[in-house]
């Protein structure tokens, strides 16, 4: 916990706040361990992230908290499907890249990648930069200036339309991938830390991944997927998946890079850029360690548990039965808070206030039913792993009781 303070302070202090007001939100972490984890590293006014930070936002002033933290994942493309993803937005009914790129690199390339120069466009099909008045206005109040990746930008462009058009006096605080590599550079660089002393040398890596493919091949297959061995490299924009091949992490051919499996290799590899971690071991230390509380999207209420399982193979492996029993207490260390709010015809630029106008109250959102506020749930109804899921429960091969789910507290 006190490794992710730290974090939370250099993230602070990145986003130009003072270091009393960086203590201040490590503090509150440490009070009131809760950590924003749904929306990918996404525009504020991107609808899917507007409303998710809304329904933070009443959380929290309900609480009388003074910081919204929230982890963004980078390692994403620009395009998660068709005219939407980091590098979409849609304004006045009409599609427009953010970032004005070709569609070979909205494809390829991850938004974390460090090979700008970026800086916003909105342009439309036609290549025409802010096509209609909704983007000449919010290209008014964007920073002009380039940034080495669309991440950066991405941060920077939210900082600025928080403080200004969010009727809050809550502060915001976005932590990427970045970040979260040197924070398990942090655990790295401690000989004593857990991470440290066993995961690499008692075996433990090996048996979480291991437990991984178990997981792909039973009843929970496709909810964790084995896409690359706890880190990525990075690579000329892109995130290439490593594989852990005798006590050494490789990619492969044509990139033909190595790594050696060792604490002080790892930790260099990750300040360099040349690794950054993968989801599991983003949510290892900034949530399953520390006992911080994730909330996320309709899938993470699955994954993140089996995770947790993940974790407790390694603790038992290392025969770490201390942080197992700890691990074992947690009361409901991850929720639903990902896609919650969604009212029907909702419309971000204009609530936000872009025009001038009064932004919608917070105190409106509060007042909605949630039964009304989350609109369809088309996330779990049309998402075709759910229906799987609801498949097994209804066979009797998952139930409420079974081992393998009820370890984690969920």
């Amino acid at each position: 916990m006190e490794l992710l303070c730290h974090c939370i302070e250099r993230a602070g202090r990145k986003s130009g706040y003072d270091l009393e007001e960086a203590r201040s939100a490590g503090l509150q972490l440490m009070a009131s361990p809760v950590l924003q984890t749904g929306p990918h590293c996404m525009l504020l006014i991107e609808p899917d992230a507007f409303y998710t930070h809304l329904f933070s936002l009443l959380g929290l002033c309900a609480n009388s908290r003074q910081w919204y933290i929230t982890y963004h994942a980078s390692t994403v493309s620009f395009s998660e499907k068709s005219k939407k993803g980091p590098g979409w937005l849609w304004l006045e009914g009409e599609p427009l890249n953010v970032f004005g790129l070709p569609r070979s690199r909205m494809d390829s390339l991850s938004i974390c990648g460090l090979n700008g120069p970026y800086r916003f466009a909105f342009s439309n099909a036609k290549g025409d930069p802010a096509p209609n008045a909704s983007a000449v206005h919010l290209f008014a109040e964007l920073p002009t200036v380039e940034f080495a990746s669309a991440a950066d930008a991405i941060r920077a462009a939210n900082q600025t339309l928080w403080r200004r058009k969010l009727p809050s006096p809550i502060r915001l605080l976005q932590l990427d991938d970045f970040d979260i590599a040197d924070l398990v550079a942090d655990h790295l660089d401690d000989q004593e830390s857990w991470m440290s002393a066993r995961f690499f040398g008692d075996k433990v890596a090996e048996s979480i991944l291991v437990a991984m493919d178990r997981l792909s091949i039973g009843p929970w297959k496709g909810w964790v997927r084995r896409t690359t061995d706890l880190f990525w490299r990075l690579e000329k924009g892109r995130v290439v998946p490593l594989r852990l091949q005798e006590n050494a992490l490789r990619a492969a051919a044509p990139s033909g890079f190595e790594l050696e499996f060792r604490p002080d290799n790892i930790a260099a590899g990750l300040r360099q850029r040349a690794i950054v971690p993968s989801l599991y071991t983003v949510f290892l230390v900034t949530s399953i360690l520390p006992g911080v509380r994730a909330l996320g999207g309709c899938r993470q209420t699955i994954y993140y548990p089996l995770m947790r399982y993940l974790t407790a193979v390694g603790l038992e492996q290392s025969g770490n039965s201390d942080l197992l029993a700890e691990l074992r207490g947690d009361d409901r260390p991850g929720l639903w808070g990902h896609r919650v709010l969604k009212p029907a015809g909702g419309y971000p630029f204009q609530e936000i206030g872009l025009f001038g106008q009064s932004p919608r109250s917070l105190s409106e959102y509060a007042q909605i039913p949630l039964v009304q506020s989350s609109g369809d749930l088309g996330s779990f109804t049309g998402d075709p792993i759910w229906a799987n899921l609801s498949k097994q429960i209804a066979s009797g091969v998952i139930n409420s009781g079974s081992v393998e789910w009820q370890w984690s507290g969920s």
